[in-house]
Protein backbone atom coordinates (compact mmCIF):
# COMPACT_ATOMS: atom_id res chain seq x y z
CA UNK A 1 0.00 0.00 0.00
CA UNK A 2 2.83 2.37 0.51
CA UNK A 3 3.38 5.98 2.29
CA UNK A 4 0.84 8.61 1.35
CA UNK A 5 2.35 10.50 -1.25
CA UNK A 6 2.95 14.47 -1.10
CA UNK A 7 0.10 16.32 -2.84
CA UNK A 8 0.20 19.87 -4.68
CA UNK A 9 -1.74 22.85 -2.34
CA UNK A 10 -3.68 25.06 -3.31
CA UNK A 11 -4.89 27.97 -0.80
CA UNK A 12 -7.20 30.59 -2.22
CA UNK A 13 -10.28 31.80 -0.66
CA UNK A 14 -12.31 29.77 -3.00
CA UNK A 15 -10.38 26.42 -2.88
CA UNK A 16 -9.16 25.83 0.97
CA UNK A 17 -6.08 24.05 1.30
CA UNK A 18 -6.78 20.70 2.58
CA UNK A 19 -2.99 20.16 2.45
CA UNK A 20 -2.26 17.20 5.41
CA UNK A 21 -5.47 15.84 4.96
CA UNK A 22 -6.17 12.27 4.05
CA UNK A 23 -9.24 11.28 1.84
CA UNK A 24 -10.62 8.13 1.16
CA UNK A 25 -13.02 8.09 -1.81
CA UNK A 26 -15.26 4.63 -2.01
CA UNK A 27 -16.87 4.40 -5.48
CA UNK A 28 -20.12 2.01 -6.31
CA UNK A 29 -21.56 1.43 -9.13
CA UNK A 30 -23.64 3.28 -10.87
CA UNK A 31 -23.45 5.38 -14.00
CA UNK A 32 -22.98 8.66 -11.64
CA UNK A 33 -19.26 7.32 -11.03
CA UNK A 34 -18.07 9.10 -13.47
CA UNK A 35 -18.62 12.40 -11.84
CA UNK A 36 -16.36 11.23 -8.84
CA UNK A 37 -13.34 11.32 -11.01
CA UNK A 38 -13.77 15.26 -10.37
CA UNK A 39 -14.20 14.97 -6.94
CA UNK A 40 -10.97 13.25 -6.90
CA UNK A 41 -9.32 15.54 -8.95
CA UNK A 42 -10.18 18.58 -7.30
CA UNK A 43 -9.09 16.81 -3.87
CA UNK A 44 -5.85 16.33 -4.64
CA UNK A 45 -4.92 19.67 -6.60
CA UNK A 46 -5.91 21.48 -2.97
CA UNK A 47 -3.46 19.28 -1.15
CA UNK A 48 -5.67 16.08 0.17
CA UNK A 49 -3.87 12.76 0.15
CA UNK A 50 -6.80 10.67 -1.83
CA UNK A 51 -6.78 7.07 -2.03
CA UNK A 52 -9.81 5.77 -4.05
CA UNK A 53 -11.43 2.12 -3.42
CA UNK A 54 -14.16 0.47 -5.96
CA UNK A 55 -16.49 -1.99 -6.16
CA UNK A 56 -16.82 -4.37 -8.94
CA UNK A 57 -19.45 -2.82 -10.41
CA UNK A 58 -18.01 0.96 -10.38
CA UNK A 59 -15.48 -0.35 -12.66
CA UNK A 60 -17.82 -1.53 -15.38
CA UNK A 61 -18.50 2.09 -15.11
CA UNK A 62 -14.92 3.71 -14.86
CA UNK A 63 -11.65 2.20 -14.94
CA UNK A 64 -9.16 2.13 -12.08
CA UNK A 65 -6.64 3.44 -14.15
CA UNK A 66 -8.58 6.83 -14.52
CA UNK A 67 -8.66 7.01 -10.78
CA UNK A 68 -5.07 6.08 -10.26
CA UNK A 69 -3.72 8.73 -12.71
CA UNK A 70 -5.80 11.34 -11.02
CA UNK A 71 -4.61 10.32 -7.64
CA UNK A 72 -1.22 9.03 -8.04
CA UNK A 73 -1.88 5.96 -5.43
CA UNK A 74 -2.75 2.85 -6.55
CA UNK A 75 -6.94 2.06 -6.04
CA UNK A 76 -7.96 -0.49 -4.30
CA UNK A 77 -10.56 -3.41 -6.14
CA UNK A 78 -9.91 -6.30 -4.09
CA UNK A 79 -9.29 -7.44 -0.72
CA UNK A 80 -7.03 -10.01 -1.68
CA UNK A 81 -5.01 -6.83 -3.64
CA UNK A 82 -0.93 -7.27 -2.87
CA UNK A 83 0.04 -5.01 0.01
CA UNK A 84 3.51 -3.69 0.79
CA UNK A 85 2.44 -3.12 4.83
CA UNK A 86 1.18 -6.89 4.64
CA UNK A 87 -2.45 -5.78 5.82
CA UNK A 88 -4.57 -8.23 3.33
CA UNK A 89 -7.71 -6.10 4.22
CA UNK A 90 -6.19 -2.54 3.83
CA UNK A 91 -7.92 -0.90 6.65
CA UNK A 92 -4.74 0.94 7.92
CA UNK A 93 -6.89 3.28 5.03
CA UNK A 94 -9.45 3.31 7.14
CA UNK A 95 -7.42 3.91 10.36
CA UNK A 96 -5.61 7.17 8.61
CA UNK A 97 -8.23 9.00 6.44
CA UNK A 98 -9.98 12.34 8.17
CA UNK A 99 -12.89 11.74 6.04
CA UNK A 100 -14.72 8.80 3.38
CA UNK A 101 -16.68 9.76 0.86
CA UNK A 102 -18.91 7.47 -0.63
CA UNK A 103 -19.67 8.45 -4.07
CA UNK A 104 -22.08 7.40 -5.73
CA UNK A 105 -23.36 5.58 -2.65
CA UNK A 106 -26.03 3.14 -4.47
CA UNK A 107 -28.75 1.87 -2.60
CA UNK A 108 -26.87 -1.74 -2.54
CA UNK A 109 -24.21 0.13 -0.88
CA UNK A 110 -26.19 1.46 1.72
CA UNK A 111 -28.21 -1.57 2.89
CA UNK A 112 -24.83 -3.20 3.02
CA UNK A 113 -24.08 -0.66 5.46
CA UNK A 114 -26.73 -0.97 7.73
CA UNK A 115 -26.52 -4.62 7.72
CA UNK A 116 -23.00 -4.70 8.87
CA UNK A 117 -21.70 -6.73 5.84
CA UNK A 118 -18.63 -6.56 4.46
CA UNK A 119 -17.96 -8.70 1.52
CA UNK A 120 -16.00 -6.72 -0.69
CA UNK A 121 -12.93 -4.44 -0.35
CA UNK A 122 -14.92 -1.17 0.07
CA UNK A 123 -17.57 -2.56 2.46
CA UNK A 124 -15.01 -4.16 4.38
CA UNK A 125 -13.20 -0.94 4.82
CA UNK A 126 -16.51 0.95 5.29
CA UNK A 127 -16.62 -1.68 8.20
CA UNK A 128 -13.78 -0.42 10.24
CA UNK A 129 -14.07 3.15 9.41
CA UNK A 130 -12.38 5.48 11.77
CA UNK A 131 -13.90 8.86 10.76
CA UNK A 132 -16.19 10.60 9.31
CA UNK A 133 -17.99 9.21 6.19
CA UNK A 134 -20.28 11.11 3.97
CA UNK A 135 -22.76 9.44 1.77
CA UNK A 136 -23.58 11.04 -1.43
CA UNK A 137 -26.88 8.55 -2.95
CA UNK A 138 -27.31 8.54 -6.39
CA UNK A 139 -30.25 6.65 -7.79
CA UNK A 140 -33.03 6.08 -9.53
CA UNK A 141 -36.12 7.97 -7.94
CA UNK A 142 -38.33 5.01 -6.89
CA UNK A 143 -35.32 3.68 -5.74
CA UNK A 144 -34.54 6.77 -3.66
CA UNK A 145 -38.07 6.97 -2.41
CA UNK A 146 -38.30 2.94 -1.45
CA UNK A 147 -39.12 3.28 2.14
CA UNK A 148 -36.37 0.56 2.73
CA UNK A 149 -33.51 2.51 1.45
CA UNK A 150 -34.74 5.60 3.61
CA UNK A 151 -34.85 3.84 6.42
CA UNK A 152 -31.40 2.23 6.23
CA UNK A 153 -30.23 6.12 5.67
CA UNK A 154 -32.22 6.91 8.66
CA UNK A 155 -30.52 4.22 10.61
CA UNK A 156 -27.18 5.16 9.66
CA UNK A 157 -27.84 8.78 10.23
CA UNK A 158 -28.37 8.02 13.88
CA UNK A 159 -24.72 6.30 13.83
CA UNK A 160 -23.36 9.71 12.34
CA UNK A 161 -23.41 8.94 8.77
CA UNK A 162 -23.23 12.13 6.83
CA UNK A 163 -25.71 12.04 3.98
CA UNK A 164 -25.72 14.46 0.86
CA UNK A 165 -29.39 15.30 -0.53
CA UNK A 166 -29.45 13.64 -4.27
CA UNK A 167 -30.81 16.54 -6.63
CA UNK A 168 -33.53 16.96 -9.24
CA UNK A 169 -33.63 16.14 -12.70
CA UNK A 170 -32.76 13.58 -15.81
CA UNK A 171 -31.45 10.61 -14.64
CA UNK A 172 -29.96 7.91 -16.54
CA UNK A 173 -33.44 5.82 -16.42
CA UNK A 174 -34.74 8.24 -19.07
CA UNK A 175 -37.23 10.31 -16.36
CA UNK A 176 -36.84 13.46 -14.25
CA UNK A 177 -37.01 13.24 -10.62
CA UNK A 178 -35.02 13.40 -7.16
CA UNK A 179 -31.30 11.00 -7.48
CA UNK A 180 -29.37 12.67 -9.49
CA UNK A 181 -25.89 12.68 -7.79
CA UNK A 182 -24.78 16.34 -6.16
CA UNK A 183 -22.41 18.02 -8.33
CA UNK A 184 -18.55 17.71 -7.83
CA UNK A 185 -18.12 21.42 -6.44
CA UNK A 186 -21.02 20.61 -4.17
CA UNK A 187 -19.17 17.34 -2.81
CA UNK A 188 -15.92 18.71 -2.88
CA UNK A 189 -17.30 22.04 -0.86
CA UNK A 190 -19.24 19.60 2.00
CA UNK A 191 -15.64 17.34 1.95
CA UNK A 192 -13.62 20.03 3.12
CA UNK A 193 -16.45 21.81 5.68
CA UNK A 194 -16.58 18.29 7.71
CA UNK A 195 -12.46 17.98 7.36
CA UNK A 196 -12.05 21.52 8.38
CA UNK A 197 -13.47 21.16 11.85
CA UNK A 198 -10.74 19.02 13.06
CA UNK A 199 -7.24 19.26 12.00
CA UNK A 200 -5.51 16.50 10.31
CA UNK A 201 -4.86 13.45 11.55
CA UNK A 202 -1.44 13.27 11.11
CA UNK A 203 -0.80 16.72 13.27
CA UNK A 204 -3.07 15.09 16.08
CA UNK A 205 -0.91 14.98 19.01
Amino acid sequence: MGSWPAAPMSNDGNNPSLNGYRVLVCVCGGIASYKVASVVSALVQRGAHTTVAMTEAAQRFITPLTFEALSGRAVMTSVWQDSEEHDPQHLRLTEDADLVIVAPATANTIGKLNAGLGDDVLSTLLLAKNSPVLLVPAMNTRMWENPIVQRNLAALSEHGYETMQPGEGWLACRTIGKGRMPEPADIVARATKLMSAHPPKSQDA
